[in-house]
């Protein structure tokens, strides 16, 4: 991997498709995560990819290669909801549809975990899925993001809160509606 890098950072285009073929499922992966939306994740991999050929002088080798991709990926994405200067409804019916079908097309696993991330915030979705799911630190997190590690770490557990009230509440309505089928 190392010399793949050098080489890329040497200005070997092949070098630099090789990384770009091993490190994008993994990138757009991710942003679906974050973004809640398939389609915005596959152009933000592929505005990151091109700001990883742009910058990529600047990995210096202090964290893996897809760590780095990673926080360039979370900024690009902080830098479009800034542009953008709107709020996506998250909890709307049709785009839970749109992403369930999306995972179930690809055989990928959606579930009540999945639609509770999705009615988050997306500022706290995304130090959710940095900590909960690809294991990052809170100090690393609050570096790309420029915030405290408690800021962080206070966010994170907020919004883990807010996940398991989610799913009680969840829960709680379809056993309801169980009991309610059973007694007529």
């Amino acid at each position: 991997m190392d010399a793949l890098i050098k080489s890329a950072k040497a200005g070997d285009h092949i070098a630099f498709a090789k990384l770009f073929k091993e490190h994008y499922p993994f990138l757009v992966k991710y942003l679906i995560k974050i973004t809640m939306n398939p389609d915005t994740a596959e152009d933000l991999a592929q505005e990151t990819m091109a700001k990883c050929v742009q910058k990529i002088q600047l990995y210096n080798g202090q964290s893996k290669f897809s760590t780095w991709l990673i926080s360039i990926a979370t900024n690009t994405y902080i830098d479009q909801c800034r542009k953008k200067k709107r709020e996506k409804d998250w909890q709307g019916e049709e785009v839970y549809r749109k992403l369930k079908w999306h995972f179930e097309s690809r055989n990928e696993e959606w579930n009540d975990m999945l639609s509770a991330l999705g009615k988050l915030h997306e500022d706290i979705r995304i130090l959710i899925i940095l900590k909960h799911y690809y294991g990052y630190s809170y100090e690393e997190i609050g570096d790309w993001l420029k915030i405290s590690s408690g800021t962080v770490k206070s966010r994170v557990h907020n919004g883990i809160m807010a996940i398991r009230r989610e799913l009680k509440l969840s829960e709680e309505t379809e056993s309801h509606s169980t009991r309610q089928r059973t007694t007529k």
